[in-house]
């Protein structure tokens, strides 16, 4: 059974893996044995990543450029395949977000949004499938959100995105799986992160919140999405396509508990 998640001789290419989410998914992948690529933005960030994940023993080479420059993407990506070796694994996790209510957002904010949330994994799925196709294998995993199926105040550009997301997930599964190319997604919730820690005071409404509105009754920690990306990535889940994962605490599974329920 253990040989169904092992990623031993594969290549994982997870974008924005320099820190948060993407770090924990990506040092996941390399536990199960899986060699990484990764990209992002910021050269010191880059530099502290690829120290961290040497540290832990593990292989990987980073990348700087933008998801959303195409021709940025088709040189780096070719760049991999010939002098490193085959992209086996592709992580969409990339993506920013800007919080502010619709009807004051600039709309050069919201395409942004959309074109690193939304265009990024598109244009990283199609120069990567490139390959994949000819190779007819590939896995690629895009990160949703569960904002893929809920709305909320302040975040409709990025919902949008993420709602888009879903949908080309479920696409790209239908046009490739003729390829033996598995598309599917993972939905975070909400997590534990550096990002987060000054949300995450006792006190603090949204802490509050999460802690009542989640039936685990907690924010989770990064490292309980490794377990998802290592069963998308690997043979375990090749029959598994089209499919969001939301690792959500059970969120989405319930409208909520009233606030004097134990």
């Amino acid at each position: 059974m253990s040989d169904l998640f092992s990623l031993e001789g594969k290549r994982a290419f997870v974008t924005g893996a320099t820190h948060g989410l993407g770090m924990a998914m990506a040092n996941g992948l390399a536990e199960a044995g899986a060699e990484l690529i990764i990209n992002g933005t910021t050269p010191s960030r880059m530099d502290n990543a690829l120290e961290e994940y040497e540290n832990a023993g593990y292989r990987a080479n980073g990348f700087i450029f933008d998801v959303t420059r195409e021709d940025k993407a088709e040189e780096y990506v070719a760049k991999i395949e010939n002098e490193i070796g085959p992209i086996d694994i592709l992580v969409n996790n990339a993506g920013i977000i800007k919080r502010e209510p619709l009807k004051d957002m600039k709309v050069e904010d919201f395409r942004r949004v959309i074109d690193v949330d939304l265009v990024g994994p598109f244009i990283m799925a199609q120069k990567v499938g490139k390959y994949m196709i000819q190779r007819g294998a590939g896995k690629i995993i895009n990160i949703c959100s569960m904002m893929s199926e809920l709305g909320r105040d302040s975040v409709g550009a990025y919902a949008s995105a993420k709602g888009g997301l879903k949908m080309l997930t479920r696409n790209l599964a239908t046009e490739w799986a003729r390829y033996n190319i598995q598309v599917n997604g993972i939905g975070p919730g909400y997590f534990a992160t550096s990002q987060t820690a000054p949300l995450r005071k006792d006190g603090h409404p949204l802490h509050e919140f999460i802690k009542s509105r989640t039936p685990a009754g907690k924010w989770g920690d990064p490292s309980d999405l490794a377990g998802a990306a290592v069963f998308l990535a690997s043979r375990a889940s090749d029959f598994v396509n089209g499919h969001i994962l939301y690792v959500d605490g059970g969120i989405l599974a319930t409208i909520g508990k009233p606030a004097d329920e134990d």
